[in-house]
């Protein structure tokens, strides 16, 4: 699956009459390996809403947001301390050049991609996601895709430096990037240089941050009058983390579905695995929810009477530190006519 499908989930909420369709990067998805440092911007043009800002950026560093533009606020922002502490205006300045310069560009893209999919009314959003990773041992990896309303549109293959169309739409955006290779060549040199130098940067500065490690706090927590029970893992660094279910002992595979990794606002996660089980299966037997993180394993047993909550409450705050944090979730509202 492409990465911009696997980074971007939608989900939909109807509350008076109203549609509220929630965007979310999902930035952890990109099953990056242990001891491997990454970069990556997001960028998002967005048409047909007017009461959000039609261009946005995040840069993330380990999946951590350390920079933000929004065509509203028109400046490039730190959002970490260390980007605070180790660079200067002429850097913000530059940024927030480069990004007012993408705004127009991307303007300009989200008009033409409209025009490719007939689409003359309506909400309607063009991303791009691209960056590179560098591992321990000085693997390098980099990465450019391009999706429209949701979908894929146009990615980068890193291999060939060649261009990948998605769908008949993108064919004349190959076909013109593919006729010189200039573009390519260009955001070869970027992502196997530029982008690593830095990566190699950024870690510096944050080094203290990004290689800190901290323990997941676990709890289970059952809905009342539900068979449904979630294991809520949360507050950990690094993302690495396997839950698991056991049932007297053994593991329990059944019924179960693992949630996504998500990020906290002060830059650990969080993941949830909910296990389907009858309250008689409860009563006469011992589940148990294992997390191992770090080389520590942590084991949070299932007993009837205790560890209820409102799962909805804890899905909502869910929600909200992954709004917080990446900033770029956009908000569409669509009025039902009855």
């Amino acid at each position: 699956m492409n990465l911009i499908n696997k980074q971007l989930k939608l989900q939909s909420f109807c509350k008076s009459g109203c549609h509220f369709y929630v965007f979310l990067f999902l930035l952890v998805n990109l099953n990056i390996a242990i001891g491997t440092h990454s970069l990556r911007y997001y960028y998002t043009a967005m048409s047909g809403v007017s009461d959000f800002p039609e261009f946005t950026v995040v840069g993330l560093i380990d999946e951590g947001q350390f920079i933000y533009f929004d065509s509203k606020t028109k400046e490039a922002v730190p959002k970490t301390d260390w980007m605070k502490q180790n660079v200067g205006a002429d850097y913000w300045n530059r940024q927030t050049q480069i990004f007012t310069g993408g705004h127009q560009s991307f303007k300009v893209d989200i008009q033409t991609l409209k025009g490719r999919f007939n689409h003359s009314t309506g909400v309607h959003t063009y991303q791009v996601m691209y960056g590179c990773e560098l591992q321990d041992d000085g693997t390098k990896r980099g990465y450019e895709q391009h999706g429209y309303d949701g979908g894929d549109f146009i990615s980068l293959d890193t291999n060939s430096f060649t261009w990948t169309a998605a769908n008949p739409q993108a064919m004349m955006t190959k076909n013109k990037w593919d006729s010189t290779g200039a573009y390519a060549m260009k955001q070869k040199a970027y992502l196997q240089n530029t982008c690593i130098e830095w990566l190699q940067k950024y870690v510096g500065y944050g080094k203290d941050t990004l290689e800190k490690k901290v323990s997941p706090q676990v709890s289970l927590l059952k809905k009342s009058s539900s068979s449904q029970v979630v294991c809520h893992t949360t507050g950990f660094y690094p993302k690495e983390v396997t839950i698991s279910w056991q049932k007297n002992g053994q593991d329990h595979y059944e019924n179960v579905n693992l949630g996504e990794l998500l990020p906290n606002e002060d830059g650990t996660f969080q993941k949830m695995s909910t296990i389907t089980v009858t309250a008689d299966e409860r009563k006469n037997n011992k589940y148990s929810c294992v997390v191992e993180h770090q080389g520590k394993t942590m084991e949070e047993i299932l007993t009837e009477g205790k560890n209820s909550l409102p799962i909805g409450i804890i899905v909502g705050g869910v929600v909200a530190a992954v709004l917080v944090l990446v900033v770029i979730a956009v908000v569409v509202f669509k009025v039902l006519q009855k």
